[in-house]
């Protein structure tokens, strides 16, 4: 395992398999010429009897930021590089109680997609949201939060808050007579009072319907 450093955390990253490594290989050599391998290609180069099997090494390697594939056509992979640019989603974070922040890496989001205007994308990271704490500011179980990393916000604001460095929520910024704590948007759910430190604001809610 590799260590990356996101947000001021050690968050643990798999590294690419020797055998995807050679299929990211064989990609890039292709692409050298200006032309994509085929699956089939892939699977000849590789020695694989099925191209199922290629699929999978694909699949991996575009979850990871990798690749890309345009759909629908049979040359359609693009080399992106060999340490992903996309915004990482990095892990679940509670929205409720808190729980640890980052597992593992489940996926990426293209910065293109998400209007970010003047903000870098090293500057954000993605978290998926788990709970019902913050339903009445909008934000749901399953959705994902863009999140801008920043030391400090303001009071208002909804931040992705650590617990004791270890644990993270996301919970609106509060303060009452001189004391910050973390306001959940549901009444089911009581305030943090508890010593916490803040991760980064939120800035954008992605939600799928499909």
């Amino acid at each position: 395992m590799t260590s990356t450093h996101v947000c001021g955390i050690n968050i643990s990253v798999e590294p690419l398999t020797e055998k995807q490594k050679k299929v990211l290989g064989i990609i890039q050599e292709f692409l050298q010429v200006g032309i994509p391998p085929t699956i089939r290609e892939i699977a000849q180069k590789m020695g694989f009897s099925s191209t199922g099997t290629v699929r999978d090494y694909l699949n991996a390697l575009e979850k990871k930021g990798y690749i890309r594939r345009r759909k629908n056509l049979s040359r359609g992979i693009e080399a992106l590089s060999l340490q992903p640019k996309k915004i990482p989603i990095v892990a679940q974070v509670v929205a409720g109680k808190p729980n640890l922040a980052y597992e593992d890496i489940e996926g990426y989001l293209d910065p293109d997609d998400l209007f970010l205007g003047r903000i870098s994308q090293d500057d954000v990271f993605a978290l998926r949201v788990k709970g019902e704490s913050m339903i009445g500011a909008g934000i749901r179980e399953g959705d994902i939060a863009i999140v801008k990393k920043q030391p400090e916000a303001n009071e208002g604001d909804i931040v992705v808050a650590l617990i004791k460095d270890t644990e993270a929520t996301i919970k609106r910024l509060c303060r009452r007579n001189k004391q910050w704590y973390l306001e959940p948007a549901n009444e089911n759910y009581p305030p943090i009072f508890e010593e916490f430190t803040i991760a980064g604001k939120v800035i954008a809610i992605i939600r799928k319907y499909v």
